[in-house]
């Protein structure tokens, strides 16, 4: 048996599911809403690149790696991907990474509460110790992002990876710990509550 094993997870802004061959073409349609496969500090991939992606993503799932999820928002709309990656079933760690979201769903509800349905599954079915979060160091939509979660800031793994363009990457990793997660958990609902 995996761990984690696939699972679908609901919300009021958005919903998780198995992510799927069969969703490739609506992953394209979304990916194509800001042209995110542009943004040269990220990896999203283009809609001629899309099979490919969830095929990898899929393999890794089956290595025992990666859990990828699409995402949709509240009216069922297909708007990105997300993934619980470098996962460790000896230590109960796992990355929450791999993300991406159509521009039109961007700086809105589905984010904050993909994480709270992430993490709340991470720690509380899963008993994780600690969940990260990884992006480019200068990825600042993306830091604030993930600081606005209250991940905590590890540090920063300078020249970690190499990037498709060539240049070298510095990694800021974040993570939440378990003793954390209920302060992170309040803080969550509370910006979901939030009047919009």
């Amino acid at each position: 048996m995996s761990w984690p094993e696939p699972v679908t997870l609901r919300g009021e802004h958005a919903s998780l599911l198995p992510l799927s061959p069969a969703h490739e073409a609506v992953l394209c349609d979304a990916t194509r809403d800001g042209e995110l496969w542009k943004l040269w500090y990220t990896a999203v991939p283009s809609p001629e690149g899309m099979a490919a992606e969830i095929a990898r993503r899929l393999g890794l799932q089956a290595a025992g790696s990666m859990l990828p999820f699409t995402v949709l928002d509240a009216a069922g709309r297909v708007v990105g991907m997300t993934t619980y990656m470098n996962i460790d079933a000896t230590n109960r760690r796992v990355e929450i990474g791999s993300t991406w979201y159509a521009k039109s769903v961007q700086r809105s509800p589905l984010n904050t509460e993909c994480k709270l349905m992430l993490l709340g599954h991470a720690f509380e079915r899963l008993d994780c110790i600690a969940v990260e979060f990884r992006t480019h160091r200068l990825n600042q939509q993306s830091r604030r992002a993930i600081e606005r979660l209250g991940a905590q800031l590890d540090g920063v793994l300078r020249a970690h990876q190499r990037g498709a363009n060539g240049t070298l990457r510095d990694t800021a990793v974040y993570s939440i710990t378990a003793a954390e997660w209920p302060t992170v958990k309040t803080h969550l609902q509370w910006q979901l509550a939030k009047p919009r």
